[in-house]
């Protein structure tokens, strides 16, 4: 049955502005250079970075960049981009003439329905599922602040990013008390260990044995990275805000916010991270037992990095929209150039192209599968994963090139808006 009090459907291909596709699209290769290197199991690795210790020196320069440009970045990025989503639903649907109380009943469905899908996509492959972090903020948000008041937004990513701003003050003064400690202490060893790798579920040789591991820090991490961290709730906030000013829809009329954020906060989201990404490579030297501190500084800055690299995309779109209205086309491969236009592809089935990088992953990395994982190193990981990205690339252009959504796309959309119904016309005679 259709959601009742709808007064239309899901978005139409028409419909889409070139912005927030083209930045899924690219953030999804973010996110594959991002999870993969967890997948180096059977090797020892920094417990407070998802890299391995040893390595050449192509490694560690392939870590170097990733730590400084994709972690704990693309995240923030994915929930600003999905918040934002939120918004041009709930949008669409009020002005198609949909009470507001219905289009919020909408959009809480399809958060909750996110949280199912991320609990099977952990069980089944991914531990570091993000699909139910942010379909508990998504709930959280819209129950208590979809409808505030633009300055009410603003001011509650205030007070979130300075009580986060506050906790990495205390953190940077606690882990400098914290590196005064012997590293043979017990107490600096314990903290090490309390604090490692978290790859049981991909070094477990047993695939049944690997499900509880998976959702169990599948459970922790939604819940902190959804809620704790306090970035995802603090990107769906000016996401709302965003999204009510149409700010990637119309980047023309935004250009000097764009450029500003986008200056900022890439350059604070690259700086963040040098002093993590520095130790790591041996470049400097912080006692492994006061390494934790840069878990908070990481996520500080992530969260001004993932917002310049939305607003990067933001003027890429529009530069794109420029090309477009000069040309006008219903083939998004003319009109945007080949690679906007398989990269917007990947970004209109975002969420399929997630799905699809565990597929391609886990069951040839893990040790329950085939093991590759263990085999490979920083640099060739990063071949893979953006080997994988190029996949899920290749399937989205054939989709599009043959009028298809993404499959997991279309599950969604079916379990939230429930089967279209059925004109005379399209009813076959004795049905």
């Amino acid at each position: 049955m259709p959601t009742t009090a709808l007064a239309r459907g899901p978005v139409q291909a028409s419909e889409r502005s070139p912005a927030p596709d083209l930045a899924r699209g690219f953030m999804l290769l973010l996110i594959a250079v991002a999870n993969t290197p967890y997948y180096l199991w059977g090797r020892e690795t920094n417990p407070w970075v998802s890299h391995p210790v040893d390595g050449s020196a192509l490694d560690k320069v392939t870590d170097f960049l990733v730590i400084v440009l994709v972690d704990l970045r693309t995240y923030p990025m994915f929930a600003f981009l999905f918040g934002y989503g939120m918004m041009q639903l709930y949008n669409r649907q009020v002005s198609s003439g949909t009470p507001e109380d219905a289009a919020r009943r909408l959009l809480q469905k399809r958060n909750w329905l996110l949280l199912a899908f991320g609990f099977v996509h952990a069980a089944l492959l991914w531990m570091g599922d993000v699909l139910g972090a942010y379909g508990i903020a998504g709930l959280l948000m819209v129950w208590l602040f979809f409808q505030a008041k633009d300055v009410t937004l603003v001011v509650w990513t205030w007070v979130f990013g300075g009580l986060l701003t506050i906790g990495t003050m205390f953190a940077v003064v606690g882990a400098w008390f914290t590196a005064q400690i012997p590293a043979d202490d017990p107490i600096a060893q314990s903290i090490v260990a309390d604090f490692g790798p978290t790859t049981d579920s991909v070094a477990a040789t047993s695939y049944l044995a690997s499900i509880g591991d998976r959702l169990g820090w599948w459970a922790l991490g939604s819940i902190g990275q959804g809620v704790l961290m306090l970035v995802v709730p603090m990107m769906l906030l000016l996401a709302f805000w965003a999204g009510r000013r149409r700010i990637l829809e119309n980047p023309g009329e935004h250009l000097p916010l764009l450029r500003r954020v986008a200056v900022v906060g890439i350059a604070v989201g690259w700086l963040g991270p040098l002093p993590s990404a520095l130790d790591h490579v041996g470049a400097i030297t912080v006692p492994d037992h006061a390494g934790w501190v840069f878990l908070p500084v990481q996520m500080l800055t992530g969260f001004f990095g993932g917002l310049g690299y939305v607003a990067l995309f933001g003027l890429i779109g529009h530069r794109i929209a420029l090309r477009r209205s000069g040309k006008p086309s219903n083939d998004l491969f003319t009109t945007d150039g080949p690679f906007a236009g398989a990269v917007q592809a990947v970004g209109k089935r975002s969420l399929t192209s997630y799905l699809l990088q565990s597929v391609l992953c886990a069951p040839v990395l893990a040790a329950w599968g085939l093991g590759l994982g263990q085999h490979l190193t920083s640099w060739t990981m990063l071949l893979y994963a953006v080997g994988v990205w190029a996949l899920t690339v290749a399937f989205a252009v054939w989709q599009e090139r043959t009028g298809r959504r993404g499959p997991a796309e279309v599950a969604l959309r079916r379990l939230t808006y429930g089967r279209p119904a059925q004109t005379p016309a399209q009813v076959r005679p004795g049905v």
